[in-house]
């Protein structure tokens, strides 16, 4: 299958760029509350790793001058987001760019709060998770108490901004979080993700940015330090805990993360996520929800037969049957089931009033909903919230044959060489024993488009009675019986 974005050195132009970052953000609502939720824990500790080894770096630096100790600290925090990026996580300032999923309709409003919501206490659970474990191996001791100093100095100072101030250093931090997000969709290559993913995180971390999900392990780390540390790590340093006692959680709240979550919502939901929509998105892009794909037939084998049952009417236009019916978008899940249960279908086509094709919403889609949701589904859930918006599509000029080989076969698994062409997988079985083994992952329902128009649909159904006639015709018993009686015993 083509996917019309990919270039042959996996390279992606800007505009190619926003096609990634649209599937980014769907993804982003796509994936089962448990899913998401675990995922966040995991991004919640990858990020609060990141903040103890900027603390580590950054330690007992006295020597060094203030920009390059922040610099060198800011290249050890680098190490969270590409954690996150490459091991797999959740996290709540790069999730607010499925805005651009809510810009395109593809999700609801609910939805994408609802993902932010479970997204970002996910990510709490994580960084008080990694606190637990920090806490528990006394790190703050490390360096002669030291490394707990530094600690505790960062977490105070987060808590001494101004709300404006607060607001304006979480818009740019996440200003360049969601931009190192975004440069990863030029590529599809880990190792050079992982490097221009460096200097954007270094540059917010040492300038002193503020990153919500950071400070949920930052600052309650020194709220932690400040009354638990023992009496011992207070005199080895000279200093007294009084000094740090605005380290308390209600101020780590209203002084810091409610202002900061504000503003990186501002700046990675707004500033890049919506801005990019706006500019790569013409006003006719910004209507069409689907992303339209077409199969790719030019590898499917080219039968020359003389048998004239394959000969004539071999194409979809003779065999597709008309889009009768179709769903809207904003239509509520429980009548769109009750249509295609009324109508013996599986799926159905979406189309807006305007007769344009946004996706297609399966009986597939609602089972996975509920699955999603404990089997206690959102009672105000639309169709445009579940449906599939890349859509596969046939031309009325493809040939019947092209589809049924790529319904049925498909040639990377039945022929297992790497592009090298070196075997991956060796096997025993024959060509025809591995085809009837194989089980592939197509739609069974094709919209029919010609001109940007949906002109009807094809299903499995009008495959097989197109290509019924090669089987030949069913002689009855009766007619068997009449012409050779000896046959009818043979048969019995």
């Amino acid at each position: 299958m083509s996917s019309a974005t990919a270039s042959t050195n996996n390279n992606f132009t800007p505009k190619e760029m926003m096609k990634q970052a649209e599937k980014y953000a769907v993804g982003k609502a796509s994936k089962p509350t448990r899913t998401t939720i675990a995922l966040a824990i995991t991004a919640g500790v990858f990020i609060g790793l990141a903040f103890v080894f900027y603390i580590t770096v950054t330690t007992g630096n006295g020597g060094v001058s203030w920009g390059l100790n922040r610099f060198y600290g800011g290249l050890a925090f680098s190490l969270g987001l590409i954690l996150v990026v490459i091991c797999g996580g959740e996290l709540f300032t790069s999730t607010v760019l499925s805005s651009i999923a809510r810009a395109n309709n593809h999700i609801s409003s609910g939805r994408m709060l609802g993902t932010w919501a479970k997204v970002y206490f996910g990510n709490f659970l994580g960084a008080m998770l990694l606190l637990l474990l920090v806490s528990m191996a006394s790190l703050y001791q490390l360096d002669g108490g030291q490394w707990g100093l530094n600690a505790l100095n960062i977490a105070q100072h987060k808590l001494h901004h101004q709300p404006l101030e607060a607001f304006s250093l979480g818009v740019l931090c996440n200003l360049l979080v969601c931009l190192a997000i975004w440069m990863t969709f030029c590529t599809e290559n880990m190792m050079t993700k992982m490097v221009i993913m460096i200097l954007p995180v270094a540059m917010f971390v040492s300038t002193g940015f503020e990153h919500s999900v950071a400070n949920m392990f930052m600052v309650p780390l020194g709220i932690t330090i400040q009354n638990f540390a023992p009496e011992s790590f207070w005199l080895n340093l000279g200093v007294l805990p009084e000094q740090y006692n605005d380290l308390t959680i209600q101020n780590f709240i209203f002084a810091n993360l409610i202002p900061v979550t504000l503003g990186n919502i501002v700046g990675g939901g707004v500033l890049v996520g919506l801005s990019y929509w706006a500019i790569f998105s013409s006003p006719k892009e910004q209507h069409a929800t689907a992303t339209i794909i077409t199969p790719d037939f030019s590898n499917t084998h080219t039968l020359n037969m003389e048998h004239t049952m394959l000969n004539e009417k071999q194409f979809v236009n003779d065999h597709m049957r008309p889009a009768t019916i179709t769903l809207l978008p904003g239509m509520p899940v429980a009548q769109a089931i009750d249509i295609l249960m009324s109508e013996d279908l599986t799926g159905a086509p979406v189309l807006t009033t305007d007769q344009r094709l946004v996706g297609f919403f399966s009986i597939h889609d609602a089972l996975v909903d509920l699955w999603c949701n404990d089997y206690m589904p959102d009672a105000e859930s639309k169709v445009q919230d579940l449906m599939k918006h890349e859509i596969q599509t046939v031309s009325p000029d493809n040939s019947i044959l092209e589809i049924a080989e790529y319904m049925s076969i498909d040639k990377n698994i039945l022929y297992p060489v790497s592009d090298g062409g070196i075997a991956t997988r060796f096997t025993s079985l024959s060509l025809n024993e591995r085809a009837r083994a194989m089980v592939i992952n197509r739609p069974h329902c094709f919209p029919v488009v010609k001109d940007e128009q949906l002109v009807g649909i094809i299903t499995r159904k009008e495959i097989v009675s197109a290509l019924r006639p090669v089987y030949g015709n069913i002689v009855s018993v009766t007619e068997v019986a009449n012409t050779d009686p000896k046959a009818v015993s043979d048969i019995a």
